[in-house]
């Protein structure tokens, strides 16, 4: 009965917002060191502009190909899932859905990818829907995202015109890299599994959400107007279009709003949100992906001194920060303590210098050059309250169903920019 009252208190409020703010909330942040860590009542702060918080991730079990938990001793050793999902008492507008794949289900044969052999047989199928409707009740879910693990594009390099049409004649003698050989057979599978989904959740009245990860082709694996009607609404993963580990030697905006010059004319939102709308999607069950946090290379010196993206001649990752420790990613928080640090620090310790984007079309960058020993140089593309913003009037502009920001914990869930917590989040939701 308090579930119950739940869904309507949510349903209400929803139907009185033209707009979704969706929240996802990375669990692997539990293990995060010192200030890093994101408790739960570091969380609290950012649920009340939330409609819904997808947790993240769950993983398909290779062996029973059964809906499994990937940190089982937190999520049920420690009783995470109850932990979460018993927020709603304090935030009865929020829906708090689980999601599956996310990039961060691995499996020990690189080869092998279940999520597709899942696809391939119904008696697999049979067993995900019905573990997936099991857990979801068992730990009191209002339903499931699915963040599927599909094959993803091959890097483009970024190319001059004459190097262009070289690798394009010799594409035509060579062929080109498969993403899958059995695309439209997993395109027509992943559909069903869709309705299968929806059909079992109509009982419970279970959500069903997608997440389209970054460089998944939709053309190539989503049959839009066969999924759309199974699914509540389509998140999609329009960011990381370029990143230090698909193109270690060319720095660029990560996720520019619009087509940019001399680029992949797929790597940017408003493509990606047209492609949708013109394959039957309705607008208000789109909602664009918005990143909390940057990606950044290794400047050398052959890279230039202007920063001016593309950035040529770059070397990979630049060093982890002290928040996530993945090499080539780093939180808003720690992208803007660079920014704003003391101009006559030298070394590593030198801060890096902004560059706006008074266009308001590719978004905003930082970089520091090389030095004269060809030592700490960085570039940085990234997401900031301002840009996050402007990302959300073309939602209002396009009449899109909302916003999902990837995700709460690396937002400055600490206030220690600006003195204010979720800047992002926030400039998002007030803008909406």
């Amino acid at each position: 009965m308090l579930k119950v009252i739940y869904l309507l208190t949510a349903l209400c409020i929803g139907s009185l917002q033209a707009t979704k703010m969706v929240c996802y909330y990375d669990s692997s942040s539990q293990y995060r060191e010192g200030s890093a860590q994101v408790s739960l009542q570091d969380l609290e702060p950012a649920l009340q502009f939330c409609n819904y918080l997808v947790y993240g991730y769950a993983g398909v079990d290779p062996e029973t190909y059964q809906l499994r938990p990937i940190n089982k001793e937190l999520d049920v050793g420690r009783n995470h899932y109850r932990t979460i999902t018993n927020l709603r008492r304090n935030h009865p507008q929020l829906l708090i859905l689980l999601s599956v794949g996310g990039d961060r289900d691995r499996f020990n044969d690189s080869s092998y990818n279940p999520y597709l052999d899942l696809l391939e047989n119904q008696a697999h199928r049979n067993a995900f829907v019905n573990s997936a409707v099991a857990l979801l009740k068992t730990f009191d879910f209002d339903g499931l995202d699915l963040a599927w693990q599909f094959p993803k594009n091959h890097p483009k390099v970024v190319e001059g015109k004459i190097k262009k049409a070289w690798h394009y004649i010799k594409s035509l003698f060579t062929g080109t890299k498969v993403v899958d050989e059995n695309a439209e057979e997993h395109k027509t599978q992943f559909a069903t599994l869709t309705r299968e989904l929806k059909d079992a959740f109509r009982t419970d009245g279970l959500i069903l959400t997608l997440t389209m990860l970054p460089h998944v082709d939709a053309s190539l694996f989503i049959d839009i107007p066969r999924v759309i009607p199974a699914v509540d609404f389509v998140n999609l993963g329009s960011y990381d279009f370029q990143t230090p580990e698909r193109d270690p030697k060319v720095a660029d905006h990560t996720a520019p709003l619009y087509e940019m010059p001399d680029r992949d004319p797929s790597h940017n939102i408003d493509y990606q949100v047209t492609y949708w709308l013109n394959n039957t999607a309705p607008s208000n069950k789109i909602n664009i992906g918005i990143p909390a946090y940057g990606r950044s290379w290794v400047m050398t010196c052959d890279s230039g001194i202007t920063g001016f993206p593309p950035v040529i001649n770059t070397r990979g990752p630049g060093a982890a920060g002290n928040q996530n420790r993945v090499p080539g990613l780093m939180s808003w928080p720690e992208i803007c303590e660079k920014i704003q640090r003391d101009k006559e620090l030298e070394g590593e310790d030198a801060p890096l210098r902004k560059v706006g984007d008074p266009r308001q079309r590719y978004g905003s960058y930082a970089y520091r050059s090389a030095d004269d020993n060809c030592l700490y140089g960085l570039w940085v593309g990234y997401e900031e309250p301002s840009t996050a913003a402007i990302k959300s009037s073309y939602v209002f502009a396009k009449s899109l169903g909302g916003v999902a920001l990837f995700d709460l914990t690396l937002d400055d869930f600490r206030g220690q920019c600006a003195g204010e917590k979720y800047p992002i989040l926030r400039s998002i939701k007030f803008k909406l």
